[in-house]
């Protein structure tokens, strides 16, 4: 029973760590799937790409997330990315 919940604990451990945000990797991700439109300095092409400089003050956390993964306006969707790499990509974005 002991060695069960241990491995069960691990698991679990595991799991936590997995889901830290990581900005460096989320600095990778939006080079590579962002820069096209809001610019490498996040200024974007305002009216039509927005600057994504100060997006921390106009949306929440999950909004952000919630854009990412199902675009909205002339952004796609990026249902490709997984929740961690969402989640990077929000962590970087709110720096």
């Amino acid at each position: 029973m002991l060695k069960v919940t241990a491995t069960l604990c691990g698991t679990l451990l595991a799991a936590v760590a997995w889901c830290k945000e990581d900005p460096a990797a989320g600095a990778q991700l939006y080079a590579t799937h962002c820069v096209a439109c809001h610019g490498a300095e996040r200024a974007g092409v305002p009216p039509t790409f927005p600057a994504l400089t100060d997006v921390s003050k106009r949306l929440q956390p999950a909004q952000i997330k919630d854009k990412i993964k199902q675009g909205g306006g002339l952004m796609p969707p990026f249902p490709q990315l997984s929740q961690q790499e969402i989640d990077n990509i929000a962590s970087y974005l709110a720096k």
